[in-house]
């Protein structure tokens, strides 16, 4: 059953991949080392600005990787009944990745917008952390199953 796209829907989602993982790599591991020549204070302001940003990039590119992969999973594997099991594992991780995001935004960011400081900026880049983990393991399970 190949009635979806199979080359724009792999493109659309490692685009997806590319902002979501990549953005969280790109915060975490230079941007928020780069930001201690910054006083606290700019480093809150910084950091409140590119997490605005980047959620809102995220809100765009988590839906997509997840519509894109069940394209793929429907399209062109016909349902989790044949899809190989690499395809399971990138699903439920990906899955796991879109809660914890719903619930750092929901959470600990709505907390950092409202009272702005270290402890709550922590918060978030805790969750920011486990889901860059998540992300990157997932992108191991994709290229092993290549």
């Amino acid at each position: 059953m190949m009635w979806v796209n199979v080359a724009l829907a792999l493109a659309l989602h490692l685009l997806g991949v590319v902002m979501w993982v990549g953005g969280m790599a790109f915060a975490l591991m230079v941007l928020r080392p780069a930001l201690s020549v910054l006083d606290p204070a700019g480093r809150l302001a910084v950091h409140g600005e590119v997490f605005r940003r980047f959620f809102a990039l995220v809100w765009v590119a988590m839906p997509l990787v997840l519509l894109s992969g069940y394209a793929m999973l429907f399209g062109a594997l016909g349902g989790f009944a044949h899809a190989p099991p690499a395809v399971h594992v990138m699903h439920l991780l990906g899955l796991v990745m879109a809660a914890i995001f719903v619930v750092n935004v929901l959470g600990p960011w709505r907390a950092m917008r409202r009272a702005p400081d270290a402890a709550a900026a922590e918060r978030v880049r805790r969750l920011l952390r486990i889901n860059l983990l998540l992300g990157m393991v997932t992108v191991v399970v994709a290229a092993w199953a290549a």
